[in-house]
């Protein structure tokens, strides 16, 4: 059972105080931005004494989370009992919208698992944050050679799976602030099927925090948009293409549910 996240939703509560730092940032950027490297380093830290576990990124991630309710961040989560017990690994499959939703799913996936991501080996290098991310055994890409990235997601990540470590995978080139079919491939699917595991569909929309156009990771806060969070069953991959289509329509009817609630 998740500790933060018993139920199977989760709506922040209408009557969450704004955090004092973003008073006084006069409700710009700079409240939860300089909270989140404070937590990095905090995190840092943890990682120099070999002691950043599942527990401490777990809370780490909880602390972000509440930091962006503290900013007028309203979160709307479902699907949660679709994840909290968990038998064997699996494959989660999402799609990339902001920084945000990589920076709080650490506190929303089950606690007994651990849990790695596929991200972009430039990441590992970023001062501070490259150990953070590093101490979860990421599977680090290049995106120069398609081909190798491919060979290498599938390899090491079979043997991740295989040893009960869940995977994270954001299947588009970017992140991006709408939901594109096309630019959403199937290496999760390709990934599952072939260690023999279920995959977890994820939906987010997390447009609050917007991309930003010279450190994408602090762009500015649109505190008009909800953040919404949804957890679909897992399912065994059995022919790639459809399970590959389950996933998409599954993004896109949240999308289209969660635009109509806007």
């Amino acid at each position: 059972m998740n500790p933060y996240f018993p139920g199977d939703s989760y709506h922040t509560p209408n009557d969450t105080p704004r955090h004092w730092l973003d008073r006084l940032f006069l409700g710009s950027r700079l409240a939860l931005h300089t909270h989140f490297i404070w937590e990095i380093i905090k995190a840092r830290r943890l990682v120099t004494r070999k002691a950043y576990n599942r527990k401490a990124w777990g809370a780490t991630a909880y602390a972000i989370f509440k930091m962006v309710e503290q900013c007028n961040g309203r979160f709307h989560i479902t699907g949660l009992d679709n994840i909290h017990d968990l038998s064997e690994s699996v494959v989660f499959v999402s799609n990339h919208v902001s920084s945000l939703e990589g920076n709080v799913l650490g506190c929303l996936l089950p606690h007994h698992q651990e849990v790695s991501f596929v991200i972009k080996e430039s990441l590992t290098r970023y001062p501070v944050f490259g150990p953070v991310i590093g101490a979860r055994q990421p599977i680090t890409v290049g995106r120069t050679n398609p081909r190798e990235d491919l060979q290498k997601v599938l390899t090491e990540g079979v043997t991740m799976l295989q040893n009960g470590r869940s995977i994270i995978l954001f299947p588009q080139h970017t992140r991006t602030p709408t939901f594109v079919p096309d630019e959403f491939n199937s290496l999760g699917v390709k990934l599952a099927k072939r260690a023999g595991v279920p995959v977890v569909p994820i939906a987010v929309k997390t447009d609050f925090l917007i991309n930003g156009r010279y450190l994408r990771d602090f762009g500015p806060l649109d505190r008009h948009q909800p953040i919404y969070m949804a957890f679909g069953q897992p399912f065994r991959v059995t022919n790639s293409k459809q399970a590959h289509w389950a996933i998409i329509q599954y993004i896109e009817r949240h999308w289209a549910q969660w635009q109509q609630s806007a």
